[in-house]
């Protein structure tokens, strides 16, 4: 089935949800701390984390901030599991990128069942996540780190490139300046959120014409546009003045945007 990784340092808790994962066919590993999980992610490469935010050495917010931003944790789905039910720490936990939160004292058979939701989800993103992304006159060769405009190659540092790939692999979802903070460049607060401001404005003016594929949502933060825009649209000044001025506020629902291809057409 699959590999999971459990970080808490509970031992009954440790217990009861290796016993009941492996009952169900998964191989699990369990680490008390969050060094030692981060560790173990690295050797073992699960394909989902159960995380417990209170650990005796380092928080497991910091955890997650650590995966998140590891080349070898990419794609590795984390289900947060804590005594933390408040409000405030679901949303802090989602904007880390948690990809599930659940609060104890738990169901275990809503926990299996909620296990094997995100495993499945996972699953699907791996297989539609291709090489190769093709959008409008945009292309992006992840592997290679090569962006196309049209014909043209486009020159983007990898810091650049990270935001490229974050506003686009989640589409049409608004991601707040802090989020973007936390996963491109690893940090948090909101003294330097202007920053993601200065790069998107950069990365707009690199990408030409696509750059109006990124889009401003006023007082929140940046989006990737639902569907490529026709070539009227692209070239439209009004609509790049609306950009540059930070008053592109479109709002809608649909699809995730940028849909993988494959190693071709």
């Amino acid at each position: 089935m699959a590999r999971i990784l459990i970080i808490d340092d509970e031992p009954d808790i440790q217990r009861v949800l290796a016993y009941n994962l492996g009952s169900a066919g998964h191989e699990v590993d369990a680490a008390i701390e969050g060094r030692e999980g981060i560790e173990l992610v690295k050797k073992r490469r699960p394909q989902l984390i159960i995380l417990d935010l209170m650990l005796p050495d380092i928080s497991g917010t910091d955890v997650c901030r650590a995966l998140k931003r590891d080349p070898d944790a990419e794609g590795i789905p984390i289900m947060m599991l804590t005594a933390k039910g408040e409000e405030v720490d679901r949303v802090v936990g989602f904007e880390l990128g948690a990809d599930d939160y659940v609060v104890k004292p738990f169901s275990l058979r809503e926990l299996l069942l909620r296990v094997g939701v995100i495993l499945r989800r996972a699953n699907g993103e791996v297989q539609e996540r291709a090489r190769l992304v093709e959008f409008g006159d945009l292309r992006v060769d992840r592997d290679a780190h090569r962006v196309w405009v049209g014909q043209e190659e486009v020159e983007l540092t990898a810091l650049e490139f990270r935001l490229l790939l974050s506003l686009c692999d989640r589409g049409n979802r608004v991601q707040s300046r802090g989020a973007l903070l936390s996963e491109v460049w690893g940090v948090e607060g909101n003294a330097t959120t202007r920053t993601v401001d200065t790069h998107v404005k950069r990365l707009r003016e690199k990408l030409g014409a696509a750059g109006e594929y990124i889009q401003t949502v006023r007082g929140v933060g940046y989006r990737f546009a639902e569907a490529p825009l026709d070539d009227q649209q692209l070239h439209n000044p009004a609509r790049r003045a609306l950009r540059r001025r930070g008053e592109d506020s479109v709002t809608g629902g649909g699809r995730p945007a940028c849909p993988a291809t494959g190693s071709g057409k």
